[in-house]
């Protein structure tokens, strides 16, 4: 029997740090947990032999027992809470958020032709389309034997598809902010009886500017998550709160999952969350702005120009050793299609991934990088979260990402899953006033041991890019085993944040 010194060593040992108040154990495996059986043999069917770090807590947390009215205590010692967690990219996290919210739909009525015209009993949001459909797909093989249907509802499929859809109900809803609205506000869905609430990539919503669509979503709900503590039953349970449909319900569940913690999404929780158990995985703390995924190792190279910065480009991909699938990020669609057009030119197979795209293209694209049709994925920024494309041996930043969370997530699409990565930094010495050494400087700054795979994540930093020079360097800092290249700790704008003030005043005085 373990003690709480073993408990806490266990927790160090997988870089688990919660806060909240009673939180319950970790799991060790999968049979030791609470869960019930049916659930236990589709995750033993899937092939999940052991809990990843974020499932082992957030799991229990999530699956803690509450009253439900009407429901009996399904008596497993699991609790449904309100749940903030932070965990590096590619960590497991879907399952982490599925599998209570499974447990929590068993405890309710079966959906029928009674109450499905009342809507999901659980609503799903990410970021992105290619995200949403990535969770249906992974909420439908947890969902699928225990026969339950999932919808998503996203922008680029026409409403009277997703209408159609939805014309047999569904337990759970996987949906793009922006879209819902539109649903809701076109009468075509109602949450009248959804009270299990996951936002994923929280961070990224806010970042893309849901925000409004976010409050606007969960206003929309039946029920606060919790009341008040002087609210609270006298054993400790929340008590029961009025839907919009006039009866008593069971109050929500709201669980929030972002690899970064901003103060936007600081504030949102503070707004939407009840004594939520906040959970932090391997090295993102509350209040940073979030670090890369340590199984990517990150490097820094300095590269004169863009010429060069092409040449290089090749020479990585034709020397480097790397074997496809690799995924190129740059920041607009144009040089996305420049880019793109290079290599095809140089021989690699490539598909491109951007807002100019429809969705069908979309998709089409990263079907020929996951098949091997493709070599090359060069992809903007709406490809840096919640892409997953098994085995990703490089990925290059050709231009720097605009903020540091956005380098954290590009950098996470490989070096997942419990495998290596490395993220190489590229500096370049455009038409500012700063001057950077000649020729080219690689650095290892950050490492970790991965299931005998490596990955790679290269970055071309421009001095345009400075303002998020001071932010790189404080993210390779952070890490015990990593070291700030010399060239970037004595870069100018890495001595302190560049505010746009700061910039606007310095270019006028360059053409002054």
């Amino acid at each position: 029997e373990m003690k709480e010194r073993d408990w806490r060593i266990f927790r160090e040992d997988f870089s688990i740090a919660c806060r909240g108040g009673n939180i319950p154990f970790p799991l060790r495996s999968w049979v030791e947990s609470s869960i019930p059986q049916a659930i236990l043999d589709v995750i033993s069917s899937i092939g999940y032999e052991e809990p990843s770090p974020i499932q082992r807590q957030a799991i229990p947390i999530g699956l803690q027992n509450r009253d439900v009215i009407g429901i009996a205590e399904t008596g497993s010692g699991l609790q449904n809470r309100d749940v903030i967690g932070i965990a590096e990219t590619g960590s497991g996290k879907t399952a982490a958020f599925v599998i209570p919210m499974l447990v929590y739909i068993q405890s309710l009525p079966p959906l029928d032709d009674n109450n499905r015209h009342l809507g999901p009993f659980a609503l799903i949001l990410a970021p992105t389309r290619e995200l949403a459909q990535q969770i249906e797909t992974e909420t439908r093989k947890f969902a699928g034997p225990l026969g339950y249907k999932c919808v998503s509802i996203v922008g680029g499929r026409a409403v009277e598809e997703q209408q159609f859809n939805l014309r047999e109900g569904a337990e759970i809803i996987i949906a793009t902010p922006g879209r819902l609205k539109d649903v809701i506000d076109r009468h075509v869905l109602v949450l009248s009886q959804c009270t299990y609430i996951v936002m994923d990539e929280a961070d990224r919503m806010v970042h893309l500017g849901f925000e409004a669509d976010l409050t606007f979503i969960l206003d929309a709900l039946p029920a606060e998550s919790l009341r008040a503590e002087d609210e609270m039953d006298l054993d400790g349970k929340p008590g029961v709160v009025q839907s919009t449909s006039g009866q008593k319900g069971k109050t929500r569940v709201t669980t929030l999952f972002s690899a970064t913690m901003p103060p936007a999404v600081e504030r949102l929780a503070r707004k939407y969350l009840r004594r939520p158990a906040v959970i932090t995985i391997a090295v993102i703390t509350i209040g940073e702005a979030g670090r890369a995924v340590e199984s990517v190792e990150q490097r820094v190279e300095f590269v004169l120009g863009d010429e060069k910065k092409k040449a290089r480009l090749l020479d990585i991909l034709n020397n480097g050793g790397f074997q496809a699938p690799i995924i190129v990020f740059v920041n607009q669609k144009k040089t996305a299609d420049m880019v793109a057009r290079d290599l095809s030119r140089a021989g690699w197979s490539t598909s491109t991934l951007h807002s100019g795209k429809n969705q069908e293209q979309r998709e089409a694209a990263l079907q020929a990088l996951r098949t091997g049709e493709a070599d090359v994925l060069v992809a903007t920024d709406l490809a840096g979260r919640g892409i997953d494309v098994q085995d990703v041996s490089l990925v290059i930043n050709f231009q720097m990402a605009n903020t540091i969370e956005a380098y954290v997530h590009r950098i996470g699409r490989t070096g997942r899953a419990g495998k290596t990565g490395v993220a190489i930094t590229f500096l370049t010495n455009d038409d500012s006033g700063y001057q950077l050494p000649d020729g080219q400087y690689h650095r290892s700054i950050c490492r970790t041991g991965r299931a005998g795979k490596t990955g790679v994540a290269i970055t071309f930093l421009t001095n345009d890019d400075d303002e998020v020079m001071y932010d790189l360097k404080q993210e390779i800092s952070k890490s015990p085993i990593s070291k700030v290249p010399p060239e970037l700790a004595r870069h100018e704008a890495a001595q302190q944040k560049v505010t746009r003030d700061m910039k606007r005043k310095r270019d006028g005085e360059d053409q002054g």
